[in-house]
């Protein structure tokens, strides 16, 4: 996982995305993969989700670094935040306490 962040890093670093004035076209672009993923998700369509994730994966890389965090520090923020958290699935979304 760690060569595929680094290689979308150096990949907007090459295309000079990966700097802080891009962040808002950069946030829309996260928006319109995730919106394609959706899509896919209800056209039961397994290629067109595997696709969708990751490029939604490989927009929010960029976002990130755009915006000055690494997505690991990021997914690890997120991780400690979540990982005690008590709740119920209800309806297949998890309901926090």
């Amino acid at each position: 996982m760690d060569e595929l962040i680094q290689n979308v890093i150096r990949w907007a670093e090459d295309k000079n995305i990966d700097n802080y004035d891009n962040r808002k076209a950069q946030m829309l672009k996260v928006i319109e993969e995730v919106g394609e993923t959706a899509s896919a998700i209800l056209k039961d369509n397994d290629d067109a989700v595997i696709d969708g994730i990751g490029d939604s994966l490989v927009t929010l890389i960029i976002l990130s670094i755009q915006m000055g965090y690494h997505p690991e520090y990021c997914l690890n923020k997120a991780w400690e935040e979540i990982k005690d958290r008590k709740g119920k699935t209800i309806n297949g979304t998890f309901i926090k306490d």
